[in-house]
C-alpha cells in the first residue's frame, strides 16, 4: 500500500470514473510479435493475429532484416545504452553520424537528435524565443508543439488550421506589436486529418512578413517528397527548422531530431533542456535508424506500394459509404462522431480480425471521433479486401453505413 491520503485516491478514482462514464477510456492491447503489417494480440488470455491498421510504420520497416542486424552489430560494437547524457559522456560516432546524415536527407547545415520528437519540440522554442518574441501556431498542431511553446516566453498567436487569410492576420498582430523575431509553427502533416500544411503558401507569408518557419514532418518524412524527404520536398519550399522522428517511417523505433542551420543546432546543444537533461540514445537505435535511413533513400517501390495502398483502401471505403476526409495521405480518417460508437466499432473490427483504435477526446476534439486508418507497404492487397469486407459487416450492423 502506497501512502497517498484516502481522498486524493478517491478523488482519483473519480476522475477516472467519469473518462469511462463519457466512453473515453483508451485501452492498451498486447502485442506479441514484432510490428508488421498484421500482428499478434493477446486479449482477454486469447491470443490471435489480426490485420494492423493503426501504426505509423508507413514503409513496413519496423522488422526488416537489414535494420535488425544494424542494431545487433552495434550492440556488440558499442554496447547497450549510454548511461550519460550528451555533453558528459553520452556522444558516440554513431550519434554524430546519424546527426549528419539526416541534415543531408533534409537539406540542412546540421541536426541535433532527442530522445523523441516530443522532447525536440519540447525543447526547441524556449533557447530560441524570448519575451521579445512572437510564435504564430496553427490551432492543429501536435501537442508537443503547443507545450513547448508553453515553455517559452514569446508571445503567442493562434491561426485556425490551414487559413492563410488567418495566418496573415495573426502576422499582422504580431508585428504591430512590436515583436523582434516571429516564428510560424506548423505540423508538416496534421496526423488526425492525415491533411498538409498549405506550406508555399506559408512561405510566401514569412518572406512578406519577415518570418522564421518551423516545421514538425513526423508524418511525411520518409514517403513524401523526393526519396521521402517531406513536405517541404513535396511543395518544393525551403524552411528554416525541420523536427521529426525516428518512430514512424524511419524504422518505427524512438528519438527525434531537429534540422536546421549551424547557429539554431549549436544553440539547441547548449540550451535544450530535454537534450541536456536525458540519455542520449541507445546505439542499437541510432544504427538501425542510420540504416533505416539508406532504405528510404532506395525505397521508391516501398513507396509506390504504400500509395496504391492508400488510394485502394480510400476508394473502397468511399465506395461502402463511409464519411472519410478528403486527402492523400496514408493517414485515411473514418469519421464517427460519437466517442462511444468509435469504441464499439474498432471492438468489432477486432473480433474480425482488423486491429484499429477509436480516437477521442482530448486526441481529437469533442464531437469528432473517428477510427484512423493508416496505410502501411507491408499490407496486400489480400489483407485489405478482408479489412474492407470487416468493415462493410460491422459499418451496416452499427449503422454507420447502409
Amino acid at each position: 500500500m502506497d501512502g497517498m491520503t484516502e481522498e486524493f485516491r478517491n478523488h482519483l478514482d473519480g476522475i477516472l470514473a467519469e473518462i469511462e462514464a463519457e466512453g473515453l477510456t483508451k485501452r492498451e492491447r498486447l502485442i506479441t510479435s514484432a510490428q508488421a503489417g498484421r500482428v499478434s494480440v493477446r486479449r482477454d488470455g486469447e491470443e490471435r493475429e489480426v490485420i494492423n491498421l493503426c501504426a505509423n510504420n508507413y514503409l513496413g520497416l519496423a522488422n526488416h532484416p537489414r535494420l535488425i542486424e544494424a542494431a545487433t552489430r552495434a550492440m556488440s560494437d558499442h554496447g547497450y545504452g549510454m548511461a550519460s547524457v550528451r555533453f558528459i559522456c553520452g556522444t558516440q560516432d554513431l550519434h554524430r553520424e546519424l546527426e549528419t546524415a539526416l541534415a543531408q536527407f533534409l537539406g540542412h547545415d546540421d541536426a541535433i537528435l532527442f530522445a523523441a520528437c516530443f522532447d525536440a519540440n519540447g525543447g526547441l522554442f524556449e533557447p530560441l524565443l524570448t519575451e521579445e518574441d512572437a510564435v504564430v501556431s496553427d490551432s492543429l498542431n501536435h501537442a508537443s508543439i503547443i507545450d513547448g511553446i508553453r515553455l517559452c516566453k514569446a508571445r503567442r498567436y493562434r491561426f485556425a488550421n490551414c487559413d492563410m487569410d488567418d495566418l496573415e492576420s495573426k502576422l499582422k498582430e504580431a508585428r504591430a506589436a512590436g515583436a523582434r523575431f516571429i516564428m510560424i509553427a506548423t505540423d508538416g502533416v496534421f496526423s488526425m486529418d492525415g491533411t498538409l500544411a498549405k506550406l508555399p503558401d506559408i512561405a510566401r507569408l514569412a518572406k512578406k512578413y519577415d518570418a522564421v518557419v518551423m516545421v514538425d514532418d513526423c508524418h511525411a518524412t520518409g514517403i513524401i517528397g523526393s526519396k521521402g524527404a517531406g513536405t517541404p520536398s513535396h511543395h518544393g519550399v525551403e524552411v528554416d527548422i525541420i523536427t521529426g522522428t525516428l518512430g514512424k517511417a524511419l524504422g518505427g523505433a524512438l528519438g527525434g531530431y531537429v534540422a536546421a542551420s549551424k547557429p539554431v543546432i549549436n544553440l539547441l546543444r547548449q540550451r535544450a533542456r530535454p537534450y541536456l537533461f536525458s540519455n542520449a540514445l541507445p546505439p542499437t537505435v541510432v544504427a538501425a535508424s542510420i540504416e533505416a535511413l539508406k532504405l528510404v533513400e532506395e525505397g521508391d517501390m516501398l513507396r509506390k506500394q504504400l500509395f496504391d495502398a492508400t488510394n485502394y483502401w480510400r476508394a473502397g471505403l468511399s465506395k461502402l459509404g463511409f464519411t472519410l476526409l478528403p486527402g492523400e495521405h496514408p493517414i485515411v480518417p473514418v469519421m464517427l462522431g460519437d466517442a462511444r460508437l468509435s469504441q464499439e466499432m474498432s471492438q468489432q473490427l477486432y473480433q474480425r480480425g482488423v486491429y484499429v483504435v477509436g480516437f477521442i477526446y482530448p486526441v481529437v476534439p469533442l464531437g469528432a471521433a473517428r477510427i484512423r486508418t493508416q496505410m502501411n507497404a507491408a499490407l496486400t492487397r489480400e489483407d485489405l479486401d478482408t479489412a474492407l469486407a470487416a468493415f462493410a459487416e460491422v459499418g451496416r450492423q452499427l449503422g454507420v453505413i447502409t
